[in-house]
């Protein structure tokens, strides 16, 4: 989530400064702090980063033990939404995930969906991801179309 807000901002030059002020450093050993950042995965990224960059970024945070829920509040200087919010849940096995917004939509639509059969929907939930593209409702509906298309497969 940080690391999307410093991509996003790293090109606007008075966000760097805002940073450094907060942070207490310099323009240019913020813009190296950040680069050093963006650069680390997290089992190479350094204290001295984290500090730098996170410290003047985030106000404050609460994590709930009960769902795992983490609640952060962002410094409104530096992030443009304030407030994040990440969840671990645990779902139903079958249970359409957030990717799967799409399915969801078309399941939600009548005019798409109405006929479909639970095996169809089945079917429709197993689709591989498509390489972290998001499907629309109109990609299912169509989906189902060619799975009951009598051309498409072969008699035993």
């Amino acid at each position: 989530m940080v690391k999307a807000v410093a991509r996003d901002e790293l090109k606007r030059e008075n966000w760097l400064r805002i940073v450094a002020r907060e942070s207490g450093r310099s323009y240019k050993q913020m813009r190296v702090a950040v680069l050093e950042f963006l650069d680390a995965d997290v089992f190479n990224i350094t204290p001295d980063s984290c500090i730098a960059f996170l410290d003047p970024l985030i106000v404050s945070w609460d994590v709930d033990l009960a769902s795992f829920g983490l609640e952060i509040v962002l410094n409104r200087k530096i992030a443009p939404a304030h407030l994040r919010k990440l969840e671990f849940v645990e779902r139903e096995a079958g249970e359409p995930s957030d990717r799967e917004h799409g399915l969801r939509e078309f399941l939600k639509d009548r005019s798409l969906s109405a006929d479909a059969t639970p095996e169809e929907v089945e079917f429709l939930q197993q689709l591989p991801s498509q390489n972290g593209r998001q499907p629309t409702a109109l990609y299912y509906y169509r989906e189902l179309q060619n799975l009951r298309d009598p051309v498409h497969f072969r008699r035993k």
